[in-house]
């Protein structure tokens, strides 16, 4: 095998993999063990593990607790739905078909974009897509992204156009302000896209006609990423202020944070850009017999034929997840969602006031914000969050490891999971350390 490929040897198939992580030696495992003891052994493991009260989180940065119904995961569990591969014979796969057009439609409808595709494996990599479709689209190198879109999803873009003909410029303009300065950005004529994030990483919402007006300066395309779409809620999609693509995280809709995954990504466009949308598109159509039914109508990707080429290499979707978002919604429905972001909206403003009443606690901006908010404080955030967990109490995100001019400032979500109890509980312990 090695002589068919080319290489000598196993250690130079290996070589691209760093000489000091690899492994030479045996793993070091015991033997093997009863099934009972050995289930024995995991409990104790496990009893080892602190349980942290929900409603005692305050860390969002991209990754958000919500309430679930129980209905969800149970209709997950049907058939129809639970076996959802890619569903290439609409014979068999019409429950997954019919979930993923509703999904289609209820992210159009929240982004407020003309069409919508049948979701990508999470929100950074929609927008690493979406990108790469910018410069397709307009033939141009440079796409600009604010500064204030999240970190992990700028180094998500970063790694899958780095091997592209993209210039990627990350502008670092609006920390003071708390949104992008769109006056900044450093538009000029060989700009194929700005990316923002609304609301953006410090949880503030951003001026979309005003990003909008610039990019219409240069014929730029205007690409808005969503990471808590519970926002849209309230707020009006991207699509009313004229973006060209928004892309979105929907693990908040029948998700759970999981330990970091899965994600859930939402991808919607103007139709005039449909067929240089990444993935794949499910329809509605009537068969010989004129009963309505489901199949894929749109694959724009043809990976498997136009190799390096094809409009994208994604080959699969989030269908399990989709669905349980498109459950969730479908549950809450219009009313629901919107009273569900008051929720947010409500508890995060109420901490906010309760925190900055505190000597030497102050926001970042003035800016409007959703469900997070960004402070400065007195002291340490390490010396907090360590404070805050003996008391049980998952602490805010320290935004110095991101922005290293704004020290001792921490991040700080509220959902409707957090209760005025918890956020008094919080603030009491932030008290220790006024000035």
């Amino acid at each position: 095998m090695l002589e068919k490929i080319g290489v000598s040897s196993v250690s130079e198939l290996f070589a691209d993999i760093p000489e000091q992580i690899r492994l030479y030696d045996p793993l070091n495992l015991p033997g093997p063990e009863p099934e009972l003891d050995l289930m024995e052994r995991f409990e104790e493991l496990a009893g080892e593990n602190q349980a942290l009260n929900p409603r005692k989180s305050f860390l969002g940065a991209g990754a958000y607790l919500h309430h679930v119904p129980v209905a969800v995961d149970q209709l997950l569990l049907r058939s129809e739905f639970f076996t959802c591969y890619t569903p290439y014979q609409p014979e068999v796969s019409q429950g997954t078909l019919a979930a993923i057009y509703e999904f289609q439609t209820y992210t159009a409808a929240l982004t407020g974009m003309e069409i919508a595709n049948a979701s990508m494996y999470d929100g950074a990599s929609a927008l690493a897509e979406a990108v790469i479709m910018s410069a397709r689209i307009k033939k141009k190198p440079k796409v600009i992204v604010s500064g204030l879109v999240h970190p992990h999803w700028r180094e998500v873009t970063a790694a899958y156009t780095r091997t592209l003909d993209i210039d990627l410029v990350t502008v670092d303009t609006g920390l003071e302000r708390g949104v992008t300065d769109s006056a900044q950005l450093a538009i000029d004529d060989t700009t194929a896209a700005v990316v923002v994030q609304s609301p953006n990483f410090l949880g503030n919402i951003e001026d979309l006609r005003e990003i909008r007006s610039a990019c219409d300066s240069v014929g730029a395309l205007m690409i808005v990423a969503v990471a808590e779409p519970v926002s849209l809620g309230l707020l009006k999609g991207p699509g009313h202020f004229g973006a060209d693509v928004a892309v979105a995280e929907g693990r908040s809709f029948g998700g759970s944070l999981s330990f970091g995954g899965p994600g859930l990504g939402m991808f919607a466009v103007n139709k005039e850009y449909v067929r240089q949308m990444p993935g794949r598109l499910a329809g509605k159509t009537k068969d010989t017999q004129g009963r309505e039914g489901y199949t894929l109508t749109l694959s724009t990707r043809e990976q498997h034929i136009r190799r390096e080429k094809a409009t994208s290499n994604i080959c699969s979707n989030q269908a399990l997840c989709a669905t349980a978002a498109v459950i969730h919604m479908s549950l809450l429905g219009k009313d629901g969602l919107r009273k569900l972001a008051i929720q947010n909206l409500s508890a995060a403003a109420y901490l906010s006031r309760r925190v900055t009443s505190l000597n030497g606690f102050e926001r970042i901006s003035g800016a409007h914000f959703f469900n997070e908010v960004a402070i400065n404080m007195p002291v340490d955030p390490q010396v907090v969050n360590s404070r805050l967990a003996k008391e049980g109490i998952q602490g805010g995100l320290d935004l110095s490891e991101y922005y290293p001019e704004l020290k001792s400032s921490m991040l700080f979500c509220a959902t409707e999971m957090n209760t005025k109890k918890s956020i008094d509980q919080l603030v009491s312990v932030l008290a220790e350390f006024e000035k």
